[in-house]
């Protein structure tokens, strides 16, 4: 599994073991980091200052915003419809389907084993519990969790929280 040459990589772009990824066609901003057993199919967008945690799978049509953080087995999908073949029985080639695009905002922090299905928005600075199975846009700073991913919080509530009981200690 290589780093094609046809991939443009960013300033001090770290890949962790270059021979255990498949890199393709695909752009990665600077200061990215890409671990073991990734996939990062063609015309991706990664920006800069993000983490790929290893068995990851971001497919063509997912654009990466910087600062994005995308945990260990993460999968997105890029087909609403997905079939092997053609009514006929003919087996289906890139002319046979649309890629429906996925994007991930800005600091935005995707969970372990979380799917994310074709083309929703996961808003900036949100959170996408582990697991969890993204259906729908996912508004800014919102907390999801659940199949299918549900709001259960707000990022800016749970950082007010935290600070008021890190004061409350001191």
């Amino acid at each position: 599994m290589p780093v094609n040459d046809d991939v443009k990589l960013g300033s001090n772009v770290k890949i962790f073991h270059p021979q255990l990824v498949n890199l393709y066609s695909c752009t990665i901003g600077d200061d990215t980091k890409i671990g073991s057993f990734v996939e990062i199919q063609k015309n991706v967008i990664v920006g800069s200052r993000c983490k790929i945690s290893s068995h990851s799978f971001l497919c063509e049509g997912v654009i990466i915003e910087d600062e994005v953080f995308i945990g260990h087995g993460v999968m997105f999908t890029n087909d609403l419809y997905p079939r092997a073949a053609n009514e006929d029985g003919s087996l289906k080639t890139e002319a046979d389907w649309d890629v429906v695009e996925t994007l991930v905002k800005r600091c935005a922090s995707i969970g372990s084993n979380a799917t994310i299905l074709p083309g929703v928005k996961i808003g900036e600075k949100a959170i996408v519990g582990a697991g969890a199975v993204v259906t729908d846009d996912v508004p800014d700073y919102a907390i999801v969790v659940g199949v299918p991913a549900r709001a259960i919080g707000d990022v800016r509530d749970r950082q007010q929280n935290l600070e008021i009981a890190a004061t409350s200690y001191s």
